[in-house]
C-alpha cells in the first residue's frame, strides 16, 4: 500500500486510469514510499510526534506525514477550492520547509491580493489553487513519462529511482507551489496599465510603475555568500541577479547564445525599465527573488544546487525564457530541451497545461470562454488533454463557430475569436494555437501532446459552495486557537463570562496557543486547519452564514441548542471521515497507546473494511456516545462565533 509503518488498511482509490488524480496520488503513495525516514533503533524509544513527542515510532510519523500529503492533494483534485489548495501548502511546508508561520505571510498574501485587488484589471485569473494544479499535474508527468523520469534521474546523478522521486518531490514542489508569489508585485503595475487602457491601444505613451531602491532587496548577506562559494567555488555573488545570471547562462548560455552579463542586464532591467520589455512587469523575477532571501537568509535553510535549479526554474517560467532567452516565436527558436533544466522545463509545460478551473478576476477575463475542466490520459508516455467548456456555454460557442465560418467563406476583416476556445479548437494542419504555441516553448519529442476540447458540466459538480464568505486570511489562527482552548480551564472560564476576544487578545496566552499548536504533528495540525475550514458547510446547514458585509439579517450571538445538535452531528461525521482516511479504526485501547495502535473508542464498531461514513451511519454513531464526548464536537463551533469576529471582522447572521 505504500504506507510500510501503518498499522491498517488505508482507504482505497478508485480513479480512472492514467487520469490526473491516479497518477499524481500514485506518486506519492508508490513512488515515494519511505519519505523522510531515517535509520534509527526505534524498538529502543518511541521518538516519533503524534499529538505530543515520543508517542509513535519516527519513521511511522513520517509515514502519516505522507498519506496527510496524499489526503492533501487528492481533496484538492476532488473540490478545486482554495480552501483545500491551502492543506497542500501547508502540507509542503511542514515537512520540507519546518514551520508553516515563518513563511505564511508570502502564501497568504498571493491569495488575499488576487481576491481583493485583481477586480481593477483588464486580465487576470486566480494563480493560488493554479500553483497547486501546476505541482499536481508536475507528479502525473513524472510519474507517467519513463522518459522525463530517466532525464531526470540523469541531470541529478540519481540512479535510484526512489531516491530520484523524493527529490523530484521537494525541488518540483519548491518551483511549482511558489513560482508564482511574486504577482504582488506584478498587480499594481497592471492596474495602472488598466485605468489608462482602451481596447487595441498600446501602452507605449501612458504612465506605468517600476520598481527602484532594489539594492537591499537583492543583496546577498555574508552568510549566504560563504553558502554559495561551496556551490560554486571561486565566485563571490553580491546579489541574487548575479547568481541568477551566473546560473542561467552556465546552464543554458552556449544554447541559447547569451552571456552572463547580458543576462545580468535582463535581470536588473526588469523590474526598473518594464518599458525595455514591451511594458510588462515580470512577476517571475519577484517570485525568484522573495523566495531566496526567505529561505536562505530568513529562514536560514540549507542551500545547494537543486534549491538554486528550483529558483531559476521559476524565474524562467513566464517572460524571461520566451522574450530574453530563446526569442520562442522568431525563425531560430529551439523549444526547451528537458535534459538542459528538467525543474524549468516541467514548470513551463505544466504552466501552460494548466489553463482549468481558474477564478477570472479581470474585467475582459470574465467575459471571456474558458475550460472549466480537464481530463487528462498519461499513458504511453504521452499527454492526452481534454479541455471541457461548460455545456450552457454551447449556444455561445456554436455562434462563435458560425461567425468563424462566414469568415472562412468571405476572406475578409479580422478572424473572429472567442477566448480561450477558439485557441484549442481552431487547428491547422492538425494543431490547434494553444498546442502549437507550447510545443515552440518545450520540446515534446518524447512527451507527445494532444489536445481537444469538449463538454461537460461543471468539474466540481456536486461541491457546494456556501453563502459563508471569507477569505480566511487566519485560517491558520483559528487552526491554533481552536487546539488551544483544548482542555483549557481559562478558556472555559472566559467563555463563561462572556470574555473570549479579551482573553484571546493576550498575548502571552496567543503566544502559549502557538507553541502548543507547533507542538503537534502535521495529521493533528490538519485536523484543527478542516474543523476550522468546515464551519460555512455548518453554517449553511443551520440556515445561517458569515460576512464582513453590513446586511439587514439577523445577527447570531449564540446557537439554540438544536442548532449545536445538529452542527455536532456534522462535525461528528467529518471527524470520523477524517480518521478513516487516516487509517484509523475503531478500538479501545488505553489511551496512551491510541496513536500508535490507530484505533479510536469514538469510531463506529464493526465499520472495517467501509471507508464512506454516512450521515445515518455518524448519527448512530453521535447517539451512543456520552454527552462529554457529544460536547467536543460542538464546543469548537461555540468558538468559532469569538474567532470570526476576532480575525476576520464577520459576524454570523440568521437567514430566517
Amino acid at each position: 500500500m505504500g504506507y510500510t509503518l501503518m498499522k491498517n488498511n488505508l482507504i482505497p482509490r478508485n480513479y480512472v486510469p492514467y487520469s490526473l488524480e491516479h497518477c499524481a496520488v500514485q506518486f506519492i503513495r508508490e513512488a515515494c514510499e519511505g519519505l523522510r525516514f531515517e535509520t534509527v533503533d526505534e524498538s529502543k524509544a518511541l521518538q516519533g510526534k503524534s499529538i505530543r513527542p515520543n508517542q509513535i515510532p519516527f519513521n511511522m510519523e513520517k509515514d502519516i506525514d505522507r498519506l496527510c500529503f496524499e489526503n492533501a492533494v487528492d481533496r484538492f483534485l476532488k473540490s478545486g477550492k482554495k480552501e483545500d489548495a491551502f492543506d497542500v501548502y501547508f502540507c509542503y511546508l511542514e515537512m520540507f520547509i519546518g514551520d508553516y508561520e515563518k513563511t505564511r505571510r508570502m502564501i497568504e498574501l498571493l491569495s488575499e491580493f488576487e481576491a481583493n485587488g485583481s477586480g481593477l484589471l483588464m486580465k487576470h485569473r486566480d494563480h493560488y489553487s493554479h500553483s497547486v494544479y501546476v505541482f499536481c499535474l508536475g507528479l502525473a508527468i513524472y510519474e507517467s513519462n519513463d522518459l522525463f523520469r530517466e532525464a531526470y534521474k540523469g541531470y541529478y546523478k540519481i540512479e535510484d529511482g526512489h531516491a530520484a522521486a523524493c527529490h523530484y518531490l521537494q525541488y518540483w514542489g519548491l518551483a511549482s507551489l511558489f513560482h508564482d508569489i511574486g504577482y504582488p508585485f506584478e498587480l499594481p503595475f497592471e492596474q495602472v496599465c488598466s485605468y489608462f487602457e482602451v481596447d487595441g491601444d498600446r501602452r507605449e505613451g501612458r504612465p506605468f510603475v517600476a520598481y527602484h531602491a532594489l539594492e537591499a532587496f537583492a543583496e546577498v548577506n555574508e552568510a549566504v555568500k560563504e553558502k554559495l562559494k561551496k556551490i560554486i567555488a571561486g565566485r563571490e555573488f553580491l546579489t541574487t541577479d548575479e547568481v541568477f545570471a551566473f546560473v542561467l547562462a552556465d546552464k543554458l548560455g552556449d544554447i541559447y547564445q547569451f552571456t552572463e552579463q547580458q543576462m545580468l542586464t535582463y535581470l536588473v532591467e526588469k523590474p526598473t525599465q518594464p518599458d525595455k520589455f514591451n511594458h510588462f512587469m515580470d512577476h517571475a523575477y519577484f517570485s525568484a527573488t522573495i523566495l531566496f532571501k526567505k529561505l536562505f537568509e530568513e529562514m536560514n535553510c540549507g542551500l545547494t544546487s537543486a534549491h538554486l535549479d528550483a529558483l531559476t526554474a521559476i524565474l524562467m517560467h513566464n517572460s524571461l525564457y520566451k522574450f530574453c532567452i530563446a526569442h520562442y516565436k522568431g525563425e531560430g527558436n529551439q523549444p526547451f530541451k528537458a535534459e538542459l533544466h528538467p525543474l524549468a522545463y516541467m514548470l513551463m509545460l505544466c504552466d501552460e497545461l494548466q489553463c482549468w478551473d481558474r477564478t477570472a478576476y479581470g474585467r475582459n477575463s470574465k467575459k471571456e470562454l474558458h475550460p472549466m475542466g480537464c481530463t487528462f490520459d498519461f499513458s504511453d508516455n504521452t499527454i492526452k488533454a481534454v479541455y471541457l467548456y461548460d455545456e450552457t456555454e454551447i449556444g455561445k460557442v456554436n455562434r462563435f463557430k458560425d461567425s468563424y465560418i462566414e469568415w472562412l467563406e468571405s476572406g475578409e476583416g479580422k478572424a473572429p475569436g472567442l477566448k480561450a476556445y477558439s485557441g484549442m479548437f481552431i487547428k491547422k494542419n492538425g494543431i490547434s494555437g494553444f498546442q502549437e504555441d507550447i510545443e515552440r516553448i518545450v520540446d515534446l519529442t518524447d512527451i507527445p501532446l494532444s489536445v481537444e476540447t469538449g463538454f461537460g458540466k461543471k468539474i466540481h459538480e456536486g461541491n457546494r459552495s456556501y453563502l459563508s464568505d471569507s477569505n480566511f486570511i487566519n485560517l491558520y489562527n483559528f487552526a491554533i486557537i481552536l487546539n488551544g482552548r483544548w482542555n483549557n480551564s481559562d478558556w472555559k472560564k472566559a467563555k463563561a463570562a462572556g470574555q473570549e476576544e479579551n482573553y484571546l487578545g493576550s498575548e502571552d496566552v496567543m503566544k502559549q496557543f502557538t507553541e502548543s499548536f507547533k507542538g503537534l504533528s502535521l495529521e493533528y495540525k490538519l485536523s484543527n486547519i478542516n474543523q476550522a475550514k468546515a464551519f460555512a458547510k455548518y453554517m449553511n446547514e443551520i440556515g445561517c452564514f458569515y460576512t464582513d458585509k453590513a446586511v439587514d439579517f439577523e445577527l447570531v450571538e449564540s446557537f439554540s441548542g438544536e442548532e449545536l445538535v445538529k452542527i455536532g452531528l456534522l462535525e461528528h461525521q467529518r471527524w470520523l471521515q477524517e480518521h478513516y482516511d487516516m487509517g484509523w479504526t475503531y478500538g479501545t485501547p488505553e489511551k496512551a497507546q491510541r496513536d500508535l495502535l490507530r484505533q479510536h473508542k469514538d469510531m463506529i464498531p464493526q465499520f472495517d473494511g467501509q471507508f464512506e461514513v454516512s450521515e445515518e451511519a455518524a448519527k448512530a454513531n453521535y447517539q451512543r456516545l456520552d454527552k462529554a464526548e457529544q460536547d467536543k464536537d460542538t464546543d469548537p463551533m461555540e468558538c468559532m462565533l469569538a474567532l470570526l469576529r476576532m480575525f476576520d471582522g464577520l459576524r454570523i447572521y440568521r437567514l430566517y
